[in-house]
């Protein structure tokens, strides 16, 4: 019976330090306007800030934004080639479909897409009825 209880508690242990050796790091970013020209500022404005917590291979992804023209259709997470150059959608993200709202999402990755993060080749961007090409974006950089 002793036997049973130290293999067990022997076993929580290493379960307990497992746990606690799997990293966390906090990713941020600020949500500006996407790069425009004269004739999309009467389309493209607003604010926001996103907070994205990677706990192993699981990321957690909360934020806000505020004063765009036009209610938010989607936001999605985008991978570039590397930090600045823009690429394709990889992940969608929960908006709130109007002016101002939130941001979430949780995600299991893979490590292909862990290192890619890591390496500040993940964006965020905002699209809206009025900017259906992007409305905001910002880089989540640690």
């Amino acid at each position: 019976m002793q036997r049973r209880h130290a293999a067990f508690i022997i076993g929580t242990g290493f379960v307990l330090c497992a746990a606690m050796a799997q990293s966390t790091t906090i990713f941020r970013t600020r949500l500006a306007p996407v790069a425009i020209d004269a004739a999309m500022k009467a389309t493209v404005a607003g604010s926001g800030s996103l907070t994205a917590v990677l706990a192993g291979s699981k990321l957690t992804v909360n934020g806000k934004f505020d004063g765009l023209r036009g209610p938010a259709t989607v936001a999605r997470i985008h991978q570039g080639s590397a930090t600045g150059v823009r690429g394709s959608a990889i992940l969608e993200l929960t908006v709130s479909k109007a002016t101002r709202g939130g941001i979430s999402g949780s995600f299991d990755l893979t490590p292909e897409q862990v290192e890619s993060l890591q390496k500040g080749r993940w964006y965020v961007q905002i699209y809206s009825e009025k900017a259906p090409d992007g409305n905001l974006w910002g880089w989540l950089l640690q």
